[in-house]
């Protein structure tokens, strides 16, 4: 007990309640899960990412037409209240378009990054050329100076970068 005290005292917390080999409430296998973890152990994945654009026409060419997203639901009042949803070929979250005109101060370029797999960076590079697609040079650094993961980078329409990543065995970029 005194150990525990001294390392909760050192400011060690849980790390000095694991430390002294006692358990709190909620850990699993010895490990302590903060409440933050055991809500995020009820939530399973990412479902929708919502993007707010300046022009859903421009948006649309670019995510659907050039880069080749599936257009899996529209649903529009007039041109200030629009929404489009775009599906990958291989599942997973959905990109939403959102053209609301009561928020046009959340446009802002440059202010978000996404980042898409391909499984082949140099054919993702020349079929985005042949759209007519300004993407970057092929770099071999995404995660740093010898990381090796090759990516390209591009914006779309309202100045968001747009990465395309190389598949890649590491979830985790540092």
């Amino acid at each position: 007990m005194e150990r525990r005290r001294f390392l909760i005292s050192m400011g060690l917390g849980a790390a000095g309640t694991l430390a002294a080999g006692k358990g709190l409430s909620g850990s699993t296998n010895g490990l302590v899960r903060s409440s933050g973890e055991q809500v995020a152990q009820t939530l399973n994945r990412l479902m929708m990412l919502s993007i707010n654009v300046s022009s859903m026409q421009k948006a649309k060419t670019f995510y659907a037409e050039k880069l080749g997203l599936k257009i899996a639901s529209e649903y529009r009042i007039d041109d200030d209240n629009w929404w489009v949803s775009l599906a990958f070929p291989g599942g997973g979250a959905v990109i939403t378009l959102a053209r609301a005109g009561t928020y046009p101060e959340s446009i802002k370029p440059h202010t978000l990054s996404l980042y898409i797999s391909t499984p082949d960076i140099e054919e993702a590079h020349k079929k985005l050329s042949m759209e007519g697609l300004t993407a970057g040079p092929v770099q071999d650094d995404l995660f740093g100076p010898g990381s090796g993961v090759k990516f390209l980078r591009l914006e779309d329409p309202d100045g968001n970068l747009v990465h395309i990543v190389q598949e890649h065995e590491s979830r985790v970029p540092f």
